[in-house]
């Protein structure tokens, strides 16, 4: 009696086209024409990424930031919330949190903004995405020019707000404080908040 091999052919799945960028990469354009793509898709170098379910932590320091800024905010601005921002041609994340002027608000069919338009932006680091928070978005925004980046980290249970400021002479970011307990700023405007009120929410 002699064995035969037996030879199973295995096909992977098929993926969407739509993962694949062209030879050029993608453009920010692509994001409004490119069908079925899942809500809050960004393009970095020209790739797409796809976002990973948002932890109740991620929700709260967003919903907590948004509600004290939108307070807080002078009325020549607006906070938008997990809005993308157009940054280069190949270059289009979505911030969670960005602070635009208010006359770049065109209609409620608008989908992205343009740096120039942009104050401040807000990433609430994720741990799927870490590295991009941490490094590639802010050095992003910088050579963007947008004047103002906070990071949110979650090392204690409760957000630590690192917040940067844009030299201009280097288009890179420099930190200027870290705030555990009570965000309290004058630049980009005056804010107080306390990020304790995280837990009675």
């Amino acid at each position: 009696m002699t064995a035969e091999a037996v030879i199973v052919e295995m096909t992977p799945p098929s993926l969407p086209d739509r993962v694949f960028p062209p030879p050029q990469g993608f453009a920010a354009e692509d994001l409004d024409h490119i069908p079925d793509l899942p809500a809050h898709t960004e393009l970095i170098d020209g790739s797409l990424v796809f976002a990973s379910p948002q932890a109740s932590f991620h929700m709260l320091v967003i919903s907590l930031l948004e509600n004290e800024l939108r307070r807080a905010a002078p009325g020549d601005l607006r906070v938008r919330r997990e809005m993308s921002v157009i940054l280069d041609k190949d270059q289009r994340p979505e911030p969670d949190l960005c602070v635009i002027s208010a006359t770049a608000v065109e209609s409620g069919r608008q989908t992205f903004y343009h740096a120039r338009d942009v104050l401040l932006v807000i990433e609430v680091v994720s741990p799927e995405s870490r590295t991009r928070d941490r490094r590639r978005k802010p050095e992003l925004y910088a050579e963007a020019g947008i004047r103002h980046f906070w990071l949110v980290e979650n090392d204690s249970g409760k957000p630590d707000v690192h917040v940067f400021e844009l030299d201009p002479v280097t288009r890179s970011y420099v930190p200027t404080g870290v705030h555990h307990d009570r965000l309290k700023l004058t630049v980009p405007f005056d804010v107080d908040i306390d990020l304790t009120e995280i837990d009675r929410m």
